[in-house]
């Protein structure tokens, strides 16, 4: 299977995207500086297997459409784009937020679990 290319940023969707998702779990308050917080974050790398694992997320399947689109972008050499994370706190049970990401994770995944993807990871961020 061909290596997953990735843009070296996100997408300007990506986080409008992440926005959309994030709304579902938080307060705009918090939401909207935790995706300026995103937009100027550093970019790291890591692995597939340990992203899925810390959002405590299934992995979807390669039939899933979504992912299917993502494995078929990888086969042709077309690049991905960065993932958008919050971080989770696990002494509060709390996991790690795919906020923008989660079918290409996947698709990384199924193409090699240990694919260094390139994160924007960022904690919460509050306005106080």
């Amino acid at each position: 299977m061909a290596a997953v290319k990735w843009l070296d940023v996100p997408e300007e969707h990506d986080y409008d995207a992440a926005a959309d998702y994030l709304s579902l779990i938080s307060e705009l308050d918090v939401i909207t500086p935790t995706v300026q917080a995103l937009k100027t974050a550093d970019t790291s790398l890591r692995k597939a297997k340990d992203v899925l694992r810390a959002a405590g997320l299934a992995l979807l399947s390669e039939t899933n459409p979504r992912v299917k689109t993502d494995l078929a972008k990888i086969a042709a050499g077309k690049k991905l784009s960065p993932i958008l994370l919050v971080r989770g706190r696990a002494l509060d049970g709390v996991a790690l937020q795919i906020a923008d990401g989660y079918h290409r994770v996947c698709a990384s995944y199924l193409t090699d679990e240990n694919t260094p993807i390139p994160c924007r990871l960022v904690s919460w961020q509050t306005t106080a």
